[in-house]
């Protein structure tokens, strides 16, 4: 039975002061369930926040990593900086790392392969762009990314990794899939997996629907059966909208 997800993406925002003070506020918000829920915060927050949700069940993810052990690469982090401070997740392929830092599915696999061997969990982000779903090639775009980015990914490291399906489209700009489209592209995803590692494998692999999700809109989309959880922008930057999402 796959547990709900429920992961923040602050994305370039917050300072650890204020990461701290919504950590404060949102514990006082925040009742355990079965929901799982992370924030995915800058590298300056994750310290921060592992001290501030300490034994409250909600994990820390870092929105990038390297695939390198160590080495000249100035301005990187790698999997064991994060996991010498608890880290339990991390962001790979995010659309905008993608589009803006030239992140490529080869660059994405070496960073779930990292991640997986480091005992990091990946949230393996994808996604179409308006262009290519407006071409009707959405699947076929999609499902390359999965194949690409599961290569060389064991069955049993496979169940570990959460896929989250994020239409460009869809970020940032207001519009949201309809929750038909996000359960079809959702399926679809889970289809492929099981092409690859088998259905009994498929079916334990958690898929997040990432796109202008709001309170408004999490529940309709969570009532879906390929939808697992949601990974979250801007909503989740305040504890009152967020913890409306989580509690769906």
């Amino acid at each position: 039975m796959r547990k709900p997800f429920i992961a923040g993406n602050w994305k370039m925002y917050k300072t650890a002061e204020q990461a701290k003070a919504f950590a404060e506020e949102f514990r006082k918000l925040y009742k355990p369930s079965d929901v799982r829920v992370a924030i995915a915060a800058p590298f300056t927050q994750l310290w921060a926040l592992k001290e501030a949700f300490a034994g409250s069940g909600i994990a820390v993810a870092a929105q990038n990593m390297h695939w390198a052990d160590e080495g000249a690469y100035t301005g990187e982090v790698s999997a064991a900086m994060l996991r010498e401070i608890g880290v339990d997740y991390c962001v790979i392929g995010h659309s905008e790392r993608r589009q803006y830092f030239a992140e490529t599915d080869e660059t994405v696999n070496k960073k779930v392969l990292k991640a997986l061997e480091a005992g990091i969990l990946p949230i393996l982000c994808c996604g179409e762009s308006l262009q290519t779903r407006d071409a009707g090639e959405q699947n076929a775009f999609v499902e390359a990314q999965i194949r690409a980015d599961f290569a060389g990914v064991s069955p049993e490291d496979a169940k570990k990794v959460t896929v989250a399906y994020e239409p460009i489209w869809a970020i940032g700009t207001g519009r949201t899939a309809s929750p038909q489209q996000a359960q079809d592209m959702c399926a679809y995803i889970r289809e492929v997996l099981a092409d690859i590692y088998g259905e009994d494998i498929s079916e334990e692999i958690t898929i997040q629907y990432g796109g202008s999700v709001k309170p408004a809109n999490a529940s309709e989309l969570m009532d879906q059966p390929d939808i697992d959880g949601a990974l979250v922008g801007g909503a989740s930057l305040k504890p009152a909208d967020f913890i409306e999402i989580v509690h769906f």
